[in-house]
């Protein structure tokens, strides 16, 4: 038994700790990755480790969220994000690409977008950190990966408000609060006005507002 902690507490009592009311009804993870500060309990009952430290322990990669595997997804998402998507540095990175993908679409639609540039950086065919997933290939003009890098456009941040969402968003999918099992392991998407041929070589999964989104075909890195 612990002394001076709460008998009754419940893991489920932690699943909205940390998360702004506008995400609350997508979440759908009791927890979170134990590198996801923004989401740890402060009450009695909790540990006051500090999250890296505990990580560092003799715990290993106990408490790293690692995404649900259905049938289909690749073998790359059993592996849980690289504790640097977590830096300030990442997080301004997957926050900015959300706010210029996606800042139109519903909560549900940002999500999925980040959920891609996370998938990205699973999969042994991207890069390795969030910020050179969404910068790859940028200088060449309207060719790179995500179109807001390479269209020659200045990414200026004109809406805080929409900004500080994507903040929000980008943080509690990179945490693993929020994982939308339809969008799965995909790791492409197109908006619903263009038709790409790379689309019709891959498993089409879900559309998200004005997104349709992709995952390659039997383990494959397309």
């Amino acid at each position: 038994m612990l002394t001076g902690r709460s008998a009754f507490h419940n893991p489920t009592d932690d699943r909205l700790v940390g998360v702004p009311p506008i995400l609350a009804n997508l979440v759908n993870n009791d927890g979170a990755d134990i590198l996801a500060t923004a989401y740890a309990p402060t009450d009695e009952f909790h540990a006051s480790t500090n999250a890296f430290d505990a990580l560092l322990g003799t715990d290993g990669e106990a408490g790293r969220f690692v995404p649900p595997i259905a049938e289909g997804d690749h073998e790359w998402m059993k592996q849980p994000l690289p504790p640097s998507v977590f830096s300030s540095a990442e997080q301004k990175c997957l926050a900015t690409a959300i706010y210029f993908e996606a800042r139109g679409e519903e909560v549900r639609g940002q999500a999925a977008v980040t959920q891609v540039i996370l998938n990205r950086v699973r999969n042994p065919a991207y890069p390795a950190s969030v910020c050179d997933v969404v910068y790859q290939n940028d200088s060449w003009i309207n060719k790179c990966q995500f179109s807001f890098a390479c269209d020659g456009i200045p990414d200026v941040i004109a809406d805080r408000r929409a900004y500080r969402l994507a903040k929000d968003v980008a943080m509690a999918v990179t945490g693993g609060k929020i994982f939308l099992p339809e969008v799965a392991s995909s790791t492409h998407y197109n908006a619903t006005y263009v038709n790409p041929s790379w689309a019709r070589s891959m498993e089409r999964m879900t559309q998200i507002g004005s997104h349709i989104f992709y995952r390659t075909f039997g383990g494959g890195w397309s």
